[in-house]
């Protein structure tokens, strides 16, 4: 697997002046360790938040329980929430101008799908100053290859948005 992506990411966010946060559930933090995978991320990488239950979700991201009741932890309305949560996390540190927060929701497998929400479901929130976004994927992979593309398309988002080019309808 290449880290070219993770360098690149790097590069920008110092480029821009802008810190990555992410909030992981299905990934299982493997996002944050590719990122954290590059020398000298400390710089543009403040951490992560693996919030796998409703109630991690809900004390360390700041989502709202109505929001989990109504639409599920893999929905767009979740997935919002917790880029925004995480984002906000640390709004008290840094200027919310500087802060990105990725967020990831999804069905990795091989249980828990059901109808309307199969195995390889997953969800990806991108909380930016400009806009708050929202993605949907499903994959076909085992529970590995799910959360491994799962992981490489959210450091796609956040590359796609450093270089300007994403808009809701970009995947």
């Amino acid at each position: 697997m290449t880290k070219e992506i993770e360098f690149n990411i790097g590069k920008l966010l110092l480029q821009q002046n802008k810190k990555l946060m992410v909030a992981e559930s299905c990934t299982g933090g493997l996002i944050g360790h590719r990122v954290t995978n590059v020398p000298g991320s400390s710089e543009y990488y403040l951490g992560s938040i693996t919030a796998y239950a409703y109630e991690a979700k809900e004390s360390l991201l700041g989502v709202n329980n109505e929001t989990l009741m109504r639409y599920g932890a893999v929905s767009r309305e979740t997935v919002i929430e917790m880029a925004y949560g995480i984002r906000k996390s640390l709004s008290g540190h840094f200027s919310m101008d500087e802060l990105l927060g990725l967020s990831v929701s999804g069905i990795a497998g091989p249980g828990g799908g059901m109808p309307g929400k199969p195995v390889g479901l997953v969800w990806f929130g991108l909380s930016t100053p400009e806009a708050d976004h929202a993605w949907k994927f499903i994959w076909d992979g085992d529970r590995i290859e799910n959360k491994t593309v799962s992981a490489q398309q959210g450091l796609q988002i956040i590359h796609d948005y450093l270089n300007g080019i994403i808009n809701p309808e970009s995947y």
